[in-house]
């Protein structure tokens, strides 16, 4: 017989005013479940109890924590992840990692600590539970939490067996991770997880979702979040951005250039406008046939001063960071793209190189000054060029380019005579439909008008340069060192198959490698032997040592000339101000810093601060790189099982690397799909050899490819060869470098792998 239950006797479901007054002062995190126990719930109330509660969160009254902990809007949890913003002598300042309330800022909790100091540093991410005392919030460490570089971002699978997995986007990492959390998450979503467990038992637990990871906006997110490239800027951040917008220009403490025709000249789709140029012929009787000319540069460090808020954020970022789709600047847009940016006809700040220069095109006389500016024009490169030709008709301003051009003639003759790297190679850009899809990878037309800006560009960045050098004032310099021996041996090897000689024994300068440009005849080989030559050379980073700049040929060198999207050019601005005695009067604004030079305190640490930023520039290129990588995959994605022609970019042990001509995105090809003989693997060549076979594969090397897989995820493409995998190819074979069409020898059937000689 069955035992007779009691009749559940529905309770009252507390209002929205209980609800958030319990909310409020309960000392433990307040869930769904710990109301219900408040409050007496149960079966259908705990339904109807969780109707309300969404009600309540859609209507703005309360938000919950990942945990699943209600607290109100604009309050903060009882339990909350925090991000430690500031040490302030022995205590450490957060604030929530989380924040929805619009227009308020984030509160900012002194860390109390229990026990031993857990040496928290800025950047750390804690879980503490938070007090309310007098009008603020305190915070009581409970433990640290996986730093944001140790968040697992992924996209949400199910297996047969309805289990969730996190399938990571980082074409680095291979293997799945299984979710203990899912949160709010559903299958396909594009996620950040922290991850729970140790050794072999680590699993996922799901922090926030971003969204759709095959949308075209989500391409360059995963890189945003990948690198922790900071994308929002901080309330007070902003704040201070509006503030110094507001600084007045005074005509009596900088020059008036405001009659000049300057123009500047950027890309078309230009979004901030850091350099504007002018050139005329001298009338200076010691300088005949010579021209004046000034760089006019967004005065950046008069609005960004040395230990502001928004000198701190920007030295944080390093440099904005360029996507196809996005800009994420390194100032806030009300300096970016507003006040710094230099624009047609309105008064900008600008500090102005003035630089004479004679009939040979050399620099022999510079200054600087704190000057006003307004523009002439904003031109596009495109139109500049076709103004120059004669092809479009640009009234007032043609004059002035066309003083511009006879000047950049001098300037080019002075560049030839020294003999920069010469590597004239093919710059590809993502063209966006206006639904964030690719419409084009286009090749960037090389006009003179690009070459003129960037001969004015260096011309300015040298005289900057030697100025501080003659000044005896600390700066940062751009060093791009000559290339180490390693790789100009690689380079000789390389060079050798194609019969080209290299000597090792000369001195190697930029002009060596021009010759060897000119030796190579054939054009289908000099962009192999171009690139060969660009992967031999140093990155360049940024130094407070000059070590000189190979490249371009030049003794010193530093960046002055993009101070809105550089921390590096900034800091030499700081180092001219201070230098050439052009500090401003103090602002009235109290809250603005006196100074816009270079501080004592941020010239006595020029060398971390090159190191950080150099780190920063090289970020930016990686996630700048893969973001393509990934529209290149979407892309190609409806080419799925095609065959394409293909060129060889790398060579390694476990199969070789190619990339799709007049495309772009690198793609494997396995070496188990090459056939089922052994292949041998010279390091030193970078080249796969068929043993049987006499098969090679070597960079440069042309050839069809089928596409096997696009994955826009992660960027990343698989090929196999146009006949199939495992397959020996027929037909048209790949060539043995430097000795034509392969040489066939033996026969087939030995097992596939590989012998690795050169290590």
């Amino acid at each position: 017989m069955a035992k007779s239950s009691k009749s559940h006797k529905p309770r009252q479901v507390p209002t929205r005013k209980q609800i958030l007054d319990f909310i409020e002062k309960s000392d433990q995190p307040a869930g769904k479940r710990e109301i219900a126990k408040a409050f007496k719930l149960r079966g259908s109330d705990k339904i109807a109890l969780k109707a309300l509660l969404k009600d309540m969160a859609d209507e703005g009254l309360i938000d919950s924590t990942p945990g699943r902990a209600f607290h109100k809007i604009g309050g903060i949890p009882k339990v909350t992840v925090l991000k430690i913003v500031e040490i302030d002598g022995n205590e450490a300042v957060g604030i929530p990692e989380r924040w929805e309330a619009d227009n308020v800022p984030a509160p900012r909790l002194r860390i109390k600590e229990r026990g031993r100091r857990a040496a928290l540093a800025v950047g750390d991410r804690i879980l503490a539970r938070t007090e309310e005392r007098g009008q603020g919030h305190i915070a009581f460490m409970m433990k640290k939490i996986a730093q944001s570089s140790d968040m697992l971002m992924g996209i949400i699978e199910k297996d047969e067996r309805d289990r969730f997995w996190l399938k990571p986007v980082d074409r680095k990492h291979r293997r799945s991770t299984a979710i203990s959390d899912l949160g709010e998450a559903e299958f396909g979503n594009l996620v950040l997880a922290e991850p729970v467990g140790r050794g072999t038992q680590i699993k996922a637990r799901v922090k926030e979702i971003l969204g759709d990871p095959f949308a075209p906006k989500s391409f360059s997110l995963i890189a945003i979040h990948k690198y922790e490239i900071p994308r929002e800027f901080p309330a007070d951040v902003l704040d201070e951005a509006e503030n110094v917008a507001k600084l007045k220009l005074s005509a009596e403490d900088r020059e008036d250039l405001t009659h000049l025709p300057i123009v500047a000249i950027d890309p078309a789709d230009a979004r901030d406008h850091d350099d504007a140029i002018w050139a005329a012929s001298d009338d200076d009787p010691d300088n005949v046939d010579g021209f004046q000319a000034i760089v006019a540069i967004a005065d950046v460090s008069f609005y960004v001063r040395s230990g502001s808020k928004l000198d701190k954020e920007a030295y944080k970022r390093g440099n904005s960071v360029y996507f196809p789709d996005r800009v994420v600047p390194m100032l806030p847009e009300a300096l970016s793209t507003d006040v710094c940016s230099l624009k047609q006809d309105v008064d900008r700040a600008a500090l102005a190189c003035h630089l004479k220069i004679d009939a040979k095109g050399k620099v022999i006389s510079s200054r600087f000054t704190r000057a006003i500016v307004r523009l002439a024009g904003n031109i596009a490169y495109e139109d500049a060029q076709a103004a120059i030709d004669g092809e479009l008709n640009y009234p007032m301003k043609t004059v002035a380019l066309e003083q511009l051009w006879a000047c950049w003639k001098l300037l080019a003759k002075a560049r030839d005579s020294r003999e920069p790297l010469n590597l004239d190679l093919p710059e590809k850009r993502v063209v966006l439909d206006e639904k964030g899809r690719i419409a084009e990878i286009a090749v960037r037309e090389r006009l003179d008008a690009h070459r003129l800006v960037e001969d004015y560009m260096i011309a300015a960045n040298v005289a900057a340069a030697k100025m501080l050098e003659t000044k005896k004032s600390p700066l940062i310099y751009r060093v791009h060192e000559m290339p180490s021996r390693e790789k100009l041996v690689a380079l000789k090897d390389y060079l050798k198959s194609f019969d080209v000689n290299f000597a090792l024994g000369q001195v190697i300068k930029p002009s060596v490698f021009n010759r060897l440009i000119e030796q190579v005849g054939e054009a289908e080989i000099l962009p192999l032997v171009m690139e060969q030559i660009l992967r031999s050379q140093t990155q360049a980073y940024y130094g407070h040592t000059n070590m000189g700049h190979f490249g371009l040929a030049l003794g010193s060198y530093a960046h002055f000339t993009s101070p809105i999207r550089r921390y590096a050019d900034l800091i030499v601005h700081r180092a001219l101000v201070s230098a050439c005695k052009l500090e401003q009067p103090k602002p009235k604004n109290k809250d603005i810093p006196p100074q816009s030079g270079l501080s004592e305190d941020m010239a006595a640490r020029l060398e971390p601060i090159s190191e950080k930023i150099s780190q920063l520039e090289r970020r930016a290129m990686m996630a700048e790189r893969e973001t393509v990588d990934r529209y290149i995959s979407a892309h190609l994605s409806d080419h799925v099982g095609q065959v394409l022609k293909c060129r060889i970019t790398g060579v390694q042990n476990f199969g070789f690397f190619a990339t799709v001509e007049e495309l772009g995105g690198d793609g494997l090809v396995p070496v188990r799909t090459l056939g089922i003989e052994r292949f041998d693997y010279d390091e030193q060549k970078q080249q796969l050899e068929g043993v049987d076979s006499g098969v090679t594969y070597n960079i440069g090397q042309k050839l069809d490819l089928r596409l096997v897989e696009a994955n826009a995820a992660t960027g990343s493409l698989l090929f196999e060869l146009a006949e199939g995998a495992n397959h020996m190819p027929t037909g048209q074979q790949p060539y043995r470098r430097g000795k034509g069409k392969p040489h066939r020898k033996g026969k087939r059937g030995r097992p596939a792998n590989i012998r690795h000689h050169g290590r």
